[in-house]
C-alpha cells in the first residue's frame, strides 16, 4: 500500500489559486452537498429533542416512498433524487480538473487495482459494519438514538435496484466530498492532518445527527478510521466499496427481515 497524494500543509494552493479562492471553493462544495445536510440534520435532531415522549419512539426514514400508490411516478422521483444527489461529485471532479489533478483520479478513484480495492472494501465493510449495528442497537436501548428505518418502499420490481442505487450514491458522495476532496484541500490551505481528521470526522457525524446521538458517535469514529486508512493506502475506491456494502447491507437486511426478528427496531 501507498500513503494517499494528500496535499501537506504549507504546500500552498495548486495553479496559482489563492487560498481565499480554494476556501470559498470548499464552503460552497460543502454548501450544495454534506454542509448542508450537517444543518439540516441538526435541524431534525432538535426537533427531535424537543418532541414528546423519547427519541427511540421516533423514526429517521432514510429511503421512502414519494408518491405512495403511483409507483411510476415514485420511481421517478427516486431516480431523480439519486441523479442530484451526485451533482456536487461532479463538481468535485470539474475542479480537480482544473488544476490539472487528473479529476477523481486524484483522489485515488480509478480502476487501476479491482481486486485490492474490492478486497479491502469487503473487510473494511465487515470490521465496522456489525460494531455499527451494536452501538445503534445499545444508543437506542439507551435512549439516545431514534428507530432508525433504512426503508419503507413499496414491494414493487424496482424497490431493491433502487436501494442498490441509493447505497452506491450515499458512499460516492460522502467519501469523494468528506473524505478525498476535503482533506485535500485542507492541506493545501495550511491545515494540519490531526485538525483536516478532526474537521472531516466531525461533519460526517454531523450530517448523521438526525439518527440521534448513536448515529453521530458512530460516524465520527468510523470517519476516524475511513480518514486514518485512505492516508494509507491513498485509494478511495476501497471505502467507498465498504461504505457501499454497509448501506447495502442495512438496506436490504431490513426489507428482507424487517418484522420477521424480535431484535431488530422496525419504528
Amino acid at each position: 500500500m501507498h500513503p494517499v497524494a494528500e496535499s501537506l500543509p504549507g504546500e500552498g494552493p495548486p495553479g496559482g489559486l489563492s487560498r481565499r479562492t480554494l476556501r470559498n471553493e470548499t464552503l460552497i462544495v460543502l454548501a450544495l452537498s454534506l454542509g448542508a445536510s450537517a444543518v439540516s440534520a441538526l435541524i431534525s435532531f432538535v426537533g427531535a429533542l424537543t418532541k414528546p415522549g423519547g427519541l427511540k419512539d421516533q423514526a429517521a426514514n432514510l429511503n421512502s416512498s414519494h408518491a405512495p400508490g403511483r409507483p411510476w411516478l415514485d420511481l421517478a422521483w427516486q431516480l431523480f433524487g439519486i441523479a442530484t444527489a451526485l451533482v456536487p461529485v461532479v463538481l468535485v471532479a470539474h475542479l480537480l480538473l482544473r488544476e490539472r489533478a487528473g479529476g477523481l483520479r486524484a483522489l485515488g478513484l480509478d480502476r487501476r487495482r479491482p481486486g485490492f480495492d474490492l478486497g479491502w472494501g469487503v473487510l473494511v465493510a465487515a470490521a465496522i459494519g456489525g460494531s455499527g449495528l451494536l452501538l445503534y442497537l445499545g444508543a437506542r436501548a439507551a435512549g439516545a438514538n431514534l428507530t432508525v428505518v433504512p426503508e419503507s418502499l413499496p414491494d414493487v420490481w424496482w424497490k431493491f435496484p433502487v436501494l442498490i442505487a441509493s447505497a452506491v450514491q450515499n458512499s460516492v458522495v460522502e467519501e469523494v466530498i468528506v473524505l478525498g476532496y476535503l482533506l485535500r484541500r485542507l492541506g493545501q490551505l495550511g491545515w494540519s492532518p490531526t485538525a483536516a481528521l478532526l474537521a472531516s470526522s466531525l461533519l460526517r457525524g454531523s450530517y448523521h445527527l438526525y439518527q440521534g446521538i448513536g448515529g453521530f458517535v458512530g460516524n465520527v469514529v468510523m470517519g476516524a478510521l475511513f480518514v486514518l486508512i485512505y492516508r494509507r493506502c491513498g485509494r478511495l475506491a476501497p471505502l467507498i466499496i465498504a461504505h457501499a456494502t454497509i448501506d447495502l447491507v442495512a438496506f436490504t437486511g431490513y426489507a428482507l427481515l424487517a418484522g420477521r426478528v424480535g431484535w431488530l427496531p422496525t419504528g
